[in-house]
């Protein structure tokens, strides 16, 4: 997937500015694809030149003129055409668990570092679990009023609090595997 597929699905859900598709990323989009503000910016732009998104200068009292983004049909043909190719496994690569493995090298000053690096890393997943099962209760109370766009949302969204809650199973089992050793 590249960027530009991620901003066209955020733009086609609501459009708006490059400062609120940032904010997007920042709060949603971004747990599993991200992207800096400059990034977002420089790959509207190149979208925008490409005819795949279109800008429309809004005027705001008291602050700079915003450019408000919308997709257009040569966007959503884009769209449309890579949500129809295949999807390729994608590789893993998760730098704690080799700091896990390469433990067995260390010593017990070392392991004891370890636990406090996974300590921290497991409040930073408990502190997302919490913002998912938060966000889910306030956007999402019941499934029957929610149009397919939503619904679509919703399960992105539990499939991010399920991994979030095996990856804090696994934390408590690396957290005990180390402090038994």
């Amino acid at each position: 997937m590249a960027l530009e597929h991620a901003i066209l699905v955020s733009l086609l859900e609501r459009p708006g500015s490059g400062y609120e598709l940032a904010r997007r990323f920042e709060r949603s989009i971004g747990r599993f694809w991200t992207a800096t503000h400059q990034q977002i910016y420089r790959v509207l732009k190149r979208m925008e030149s490409d005819g795949w998104v279109a800008a429309e200068e809004i005027g705001q009292d008291g602050r700079p003129d915003k450019r408000a983004y919308s997709v257009t049909a040569t966007g959503r043909a884009q769209l449309i055409d890579w949500l129809r190719r295949p999807v390729q496994p994608e590789a893993v690569r998760h730098e704690l668990a080799v700091k896990i493995r390469g433990a067995a090298f260390d010593d017990d000053a070392g392991r004891a570092a370890l636990i406090g690096e996974v300590e921290r890393y497991r409040a930073d997943h408990e502190a997302t679990l919490h913002r998912y099962l938060t966000g889910e209760k306030r956007d999402f109370g019941g499934d029957a009023d929610l149009d397919a766009g939503q619904r679509l949302q919703h399960v992105v969204l539990r499939g991010g609090i399920a991994y979030e809650r095996m990856l804090l199973d696994w934390l408590d089992d690396v957290l005990h595997t180390l402090r038994d050793l």
